[in-house]
């Protein structure tokens, strides 16, 4: 099993027993896909402590779908107030020592839990735990989360989540410490887990990862992350709370507002590209800004230059290349069939 990790501290000396899991799904309008999710957790080498699914607020036959499920499940239902007001309330649920994410469009390789039982085991100063997955579009992997482009972060884990979010979603933490942090912001609507992972490394927590794909992430036109724009407003709304963080040092800022620059630009890209399929009148104006903008790379300002002076030409072209393809989790480029 490949792990990686910061090294153990001294106190570190032998493995313990390897602590619970609870399952934690939160559900909103997922009866076509949530069967397979808990499918894939009952199917595991090491059965699960219990699995807790919260209803936050679906109309669409859940009911139905949790039905076959009902008798080996924890069923929460609330009115609709978000993905992380679900989470929590299955975390204060939940009875594991620790509570692992699954998305209920996504699920596990059958020896996910017994490989992050094991991670915990041998490693008890860890405290948020991972696996490596396949990136999954049309049925087929496209892709790992973990490589060369978007390696598991090791040293200075600290700095390195203010500039991009290295923990894989389906991420296992400690109940206590989760809940003593306060669980997740329930304010942000996307991102959430990477804004509580900052809290939580900047706290001191350590995180450590299997680098073995042992999870399904299910890259979906309509799914949550498939909206560019909403996830990198999310992102930024994340890192601006990351600013007023009691225990950011000078370096942690500096950093911090890096990866705000880079994601103001990232967002001034995406609106243009919208406004130039759509063809709205700003379009123009907003392809000027990026051209006239010295942080931006040459390439980018060099497009940009050209949507200013032929808007409606660079607006049919994106629609070509949007009917050839499309953008989800991670940057993943999908053909479209």
């Amino acid at each position: 099993m490949r792990i990686a990790a910061p090294p153990p501290p001294a106190s570190v000396t032998e493995t313990v027993p390897p602590p619970t899991f609870s399952v934690l799904i939160a559900a909103y309008q997922v009866a076509d896909c949530i069967a397979d999710a808990l499918t894939s957790v009952l199917e595991q080498t090491e059965a699960a402590h219990e699995i807790v699914v919260c209803d936050d607020g679906s109309t669409d036959g859940l009911e139905e779908a949790l039905a076959p499920f009902r008798n080996r499940i924890v069923l929460l239902r609330q009115e609709n107030r978000g993905e992380a007001s679900a989470k929590n309330a299955a975390a204060r649920a939940a009875s594991g020592e620790f509570v692992v994410i699954l998305d209920a469009d996504d699920a596990y390789l059958p020896g996910r839990l017994a490989a992050l039982r094991r991670l915990a085991a041998d490693r008890p100063d860890l405290d948020i735990l991972t696996t490596d997955a396949y990136l999954e579009a049309g049925g087929r992997a496209v892709r790992r989360v973990y490589g060369p482009a978007w390696p598991f972060a090791v040293d200075d884990q600290r700095r390195a989540i203010l500039e991009r979010n290295f923990i894989f979603g389906h991420a296992a933490v400690r109940r206590r410490l989760l809940l003593a942090a306060g669980g997740f912001d329930e304010s942000i609507r996307r991102t959430t887990d990477w804004e509580c992972w900052i809290r939580l490394l900047l706290d001191g927590a350590g995180a450590g990862a299997v680098l073995e794909p042992l999870a399904r992430y299910r890259v979906r036109e309509t799914s949550l992350s498939a909206d560019r724009a909403q996830m990198l407003e999310g992102s930024l709304q994340t890192m601006r709370k990351a600013l007023a963080h009691p225990h950011l040092d000078a370096e942690g800022r500096a950093t911090a507002l890096r990866t705000i620059d880079r994601l103001e630009r990232e967002l001034a890209v995406v609106r243009l590209r919208e406004a130039l399929r759509t063809g709205t009148a700003e379009a123009r104006r907003r392809a000027a800004a990026i051209a006239f903008d010295r942080s931006s790379a040459l390439s980018t300002r060099v497009k940009a230059g050209f949507a200013a002076l032929a808007p409606r030409i660079a607006g049919r072209l994106l629609n070509r290349r949007q009917d050839r393809a499309w953008i989800g989790a991670g940057g993943t480029k999908v053909d479209r069939a």
